[in-house]
């Protein structure tokens, strides 16, 4: 399970505004964020097992996320990995429409899936479940979790207002990216306060685990948070900064990343 929210179009100096969590059994193999040593242009946390990314960026200007969709039993091996998606989109030229349009007549072959993918100019949103749909994201905040987009899920509001209130404090100029500045926006991802039942959604999977899902982090000894992530997309810039987490919340290493796009 995953949570990202995003501000698109919605500050004078950042053209997008990231923030996510990465929820995944933590002993998945993966790479932390860093440059791919097969693809120097693409920057991210890498999949070592299925291949491809939860997060990407690119030195030429794209940026792509994925989360899977909770929708009760799980639904076993696919023939695709929903990583591959973020891979091949920031990886590859098409915009938005050119990538997301052919994605339909296989979209079954991946795990549920739902997919923001920004080609520098426009913010695309596709989906599988419980059908193939694409639309542009209009300008403003928004929040992609497990359900559908912008499903008013309590931890995806938590990330939205964190995020806004975080843009609307930030200056038009300075570089207030150092760990200090993010601070609150690391803060509210590592939120464990689970949300009232009354709030919970129904995805399936029973209120017990419902509940434990239903913060902005997830502690567990076998599966949680891996990563909480901060980017921000200026007009020639792209910083991108990663902690990482063991399990039961332990903190790991953090990595940081401020490249040039062009």
């Amino acid at each position: 399970m995953c949570l990202i929210a995003v501000a698109w179009r919605a500050h004078p100096r950042y053209r997008l505004a990231l923030i996510a969590n990465r929820d995944e059994a933590h002993d998945r193999p993966a790479a932390a964020a860093g440059f791919d040593p097969d693809a120097p242009a693409l920057y991210g946390g890498r999949d070592l097992r299925a291949g491809g990314g939860w997060l990407m960026a690119s030195t030429r200007g794209r940026l792509a996320a994925v989360t899977n969709v909770r929708a009760g039993v799980p639904e076993g091996a696919m023939p695709r990995s929903r990583g591959a998606l973020v891979h091949d989109f920031v990886s590859g030229s098409n915009d938005n429409n050119g990538f997301l349009s052919v994605l339909g007549p296989d979209a079954a072959q991946y795990g549920r899936f739902n997919l923001l993918a920004w080609d520098g100019e426009q913010l695309g949103f596709a989906s599988n479940y419980p059908g193939f749909v694409q639309h542009e994201v209009a300008p403003g905040l928004h929040a992609m979790s497990n359900g559908a987009f912008d499903a008013p899920w309590p931890k995806s509001g938590h990330a939205v207002a964190a995020l806004s209130a975080w843009l609307a404090a930030v200056p038009a100029g300075g570089s207030p990216a150092d760990d200090a500045a993010l601070a609150s926006l690391f803060g509210a991802l590592a939120d464990t306060t689970p949300a009232p039942d009354a709030a919970l959604p129904d995805t399936g999977v029973g209120l017990e685990l419902e509940r434990h899902l239903s913060s902005a982090f997830v502690l567990g000894t076998r599966y949680g948070t891996r990563c909480s992530s901060v980017v921000l997309v200026e007009e020639q810039h792209i910083t991108f900064v990663e902690q990482s987490f063991g399990p039961d919340g332990v903190r790991l290493g953090r990595t940081r990343s401020r490249f040039a796009v062009g």
